[in-house]
């Protein structure tokens, strides 16, 4: 049986690494995103203006987790008489994302003369 041009036996597998794929690449998209200061909402939304789908449920402990990691700070403030979370790169996290950028650059380069062999 086929799905989306692909074998059903296959789907399971490629959605599971696709997924893989995704989780680093949400990592550094939120970084460079949060370069500007943005709360929740409007991270989530200038993700996904640039084809980068996420959801609350992932979006917020990836925030948390960064957080923990010194790589982001968060601040509450009230904004038109709500309390919002807002976050921001950290004098930490701007060298960290500078080097995944490298790190991706480099493995992007390989990824294609590898390909362009096959």
């Amino acid at each position: 049986m086929r799905r989306e041009g692909r074998l059903v036996s296959e789907a399971a597998p490629f959605d599971n690494l696709r997924l893989e794929l995704r989780r680093g690449c949400l990592v550094l998209a939120v970084l460079a995103a949060l370069k500007r200061e943005r709360y929740g909402y409007t991270l989530r939304t200038r993700l996904e203006e640039n084809g980068i789908s996420i959801d609350e449920g992932t979006l917020y402990p990836l925030l948390r987790r960064l957080e923990a990691q010194g790589l982001l700070q968060s601040e509450w403030r009230e904004e038109n008489r709500r309390k919002k979370r807002f976050y921001r790169l950290t004098r930490a996290g701007k060298p960290v994302l500078s080097a995944l950028l490298d790190e991706l650059k480099e493995l992007n380069a390989s990824l294609n003369r590898i390909t362009q062999e096959a």
